[in-house]
């Protein structure tokens, strides 16, 4: 008979896998059996109905022992093991200086970890020293088994319960993106961010992280907002292509409604940066652009540029846990591409209603929905569904995504040289700027990658101030308007512009404008 599947932490099938089972009732009398995980990660034995314990291993992987229930119409067991690859978290992922934090990791030895703020150079915080215990490979942590990408992975909980083995960690007093550096005996290298959040504004800028769409994107666990987003199909993946129903039945994608729930409690490995990366490296890869990693480069060009800034989670916002009226501005870093209907009308009423200055340095801004299930979990919608908000994006953002140009690059053409924005700048009408980009996915310009336009839904005193290049007229569109309130909005509609802002300097530039004029008394627009 059929006991379940084995799978790694990304629901992929292991074969191989040495599965020891005893029974529970009968440890005395009964013999251990032994089997072993066939090619697509099936485990079988005859087993009465009952209790059983079953050790499994592998080479590579941690060991693990399960006790589980074997019923005939029970569903397969679905065992999960983590491979020794070096991995880890912070928890929680976003928190106000001076709070006490988590740090997660899961490595097969040993491990060096220190804390570094990533502004325009990154700095060490503080040396966190060696970490490591008196058992065989005690930093090594568990998977639940199961679909854990709805509950989360829950690291430092089984025997950690000793005050001395915990893994705590204050949050730095000055808001900001952090990031813990981790370096195990095996010469493994890998790191994690940190958003810490200011006990109360300490500036006039807030900045706010896309970290929802970083978990929207994270697949760690064999499910994502774009990989079985129902839910974990019944057997493990063997072939991507022919096995997942985003390539078999693309009907089936994007879903119809809410996908199943997504935790925050996850590693995201596309978040981690190279040790020796800086600032002004091309990003490669496909997702690092769109997380943390991209997001840095806004963050160190504030600083290069002299702009102080509070960081958030957004999440924050859906909480209300923002005090937008102490702010002047507020900052859409790179690709903040979900948005519950709480964060979009806390933002919008701010601008329209309340003379909120709103700069969206981003692409594919707001165009899925989601909910949050508690603090920690989300589940989301189909793309391009605006039910719960009941308008489109470019009501607020004054410009919408289009597929139109999708994973192209390109330099702006400038279409209204009158504009303020290019103040110092020395363009010109059908001149091109953002010609350079730190986006290795879509080197061509700082319009890339994922392009928003003007809209029907677009306010109807949006200014035209740029195109993007990109083929058959697909390019982003620059944009401003203001609100009778004394609101504004300056958006670029393109993921590639903050990838541009610390090598290209008619961006830099045009940024600067903004962000100063914003800061300033006036905004006549002229």
């Amino acid at each position: 008979m059929r006991i379940g599947y084995v799978s790694d932490e990304n629901y992929v099938a292991l074969d191989g896998v040495s599965v020891a089972i005893r029974d529970v009732a009968n440890p005395g009398e009964s013999e251990t059996l032994g089997t072993h995980s066939l090619a697509d990660g099936s485990v079988h034995a005859n087993l009465p109905p009952g209790e059983y314990e079953f050790t499994l291993a592998r080479t590579g992987f941690g060991g693990k022992r399960v006790i589980a229930r074997v019923e005939p119409e029970s569903p397969p067991i679905a065992f999960r093991l983590l491979s020794e690859s070096l991995l880890g978290y912070a928890w929680p992922k976003w928190i106000t200086e001076g709070n006490w934090g988590e740090f997660r990791v899961h490595s097969k030895c040993a491990y060096h970890l220190s804390l570094w703020r990533y502004g325009w150079r990154k700095t060490l915080v503080e040396d966190l020293g060696w970490f490591d215990d008196h058992g065989p490979s005690p930093t090594m942590q568990l998977l639940p088994d199961g679909d854990f990408t709805q509950t989360g992975v829950r690291w430092n909980q089984t025997g950690y319960g000793s005050a001395w083995h915990r893994q705590k960690q204050q949050a730095p007093l000055g808001s900001g993106l952090y990031y813990y550096h981790v370096r195990n005996e095996r010469g493994e290298f890998f790191s994690f961010p940190w958003i810490v959040q200011p006990a109360q504004p300490h500036t006039a800028i807030c900045v706010l992280t896309s970290n929802v769409t970083w978990n929207a994107y994270n697949s760690f666990g064999g499910r994502s907002n774009y990989v079985n987003q129902r839910e974990l199909l019944a057997r493990p993946t063997v072939h991507a292509r022919t096995d997942l129903e985003r390539y078999t039945a693309p009907g089936t994608w994007p879903f119809e409604e809410f996908g199943a729930p997504l935790s925050f409690d996850r590693p995201e490995p596309a978040n981690s940066i190279p040790e020796q990366a800086e600032i002004t490296d091309v990003i490669h890869g496909r997702l690092a652009c769109a997380y943390a990693p991209g997001e840095w480069r806004l963050l160190g060009w504030l600083e290069r540029e002299g702009f102080a800034y509070d960081l958030y989670s957004e999440t924050e916002l859906h909480f209300g846990r923002i005090p937008l009226d102490q702010y002047q501005v507020v900052v859409l870093n790179t690709h903040n591409e979900y948005v519950s209907k709480e964060m979009y009308f806390a933002l919008k009423n701010w601008v329209h209603q309340r003379g909120g200055r709103l700069m969206y340095l981003a692409g594919c801004g707001f165009l899925c929905e989601f909910e949050f299930l508690d603090e920690t979990t989300i589940r989301c919608r189909q793309e391009e569904r605006h039910d719960l908000r009941g308008e489109s994006e470019a009501c607020l953002l004054g410009v919408a995504y289009s597929h139109d140009g999708y994973r192209s690059g390109a330099p702006y053409r400038v279409v209204d040289e009158t504009h303020w924005a290019f103040a110092g700048t020395g363009l010109r009408n059908g001149d091109i700027f953002g010609t350079k980009t730190l986006n290795g996915r879509t080197p061509g310009g700082a319009s890339g990658l994922e392009l928003d336009k003007i809209s029907p839904h677009s306010p109807a005193n949006i200014r035209h101030l740029a195109k993007g290049m990109n083929p058959n007229e697909s390019g982003a569109d620059c944009v401003y308007y203001d609100t009778p309130t004394g609101g504004a909005v300056f958006s670029v509609g393109s993921l590639n512009w903050t990838l541009s802002c610390p090598v290209d300097d008619a961006v830099s530039q045009i940024t600067a404008n903004v962000l100063r004029r914003f800061l300033g008394t006036t905004l006549d627009g002229q």
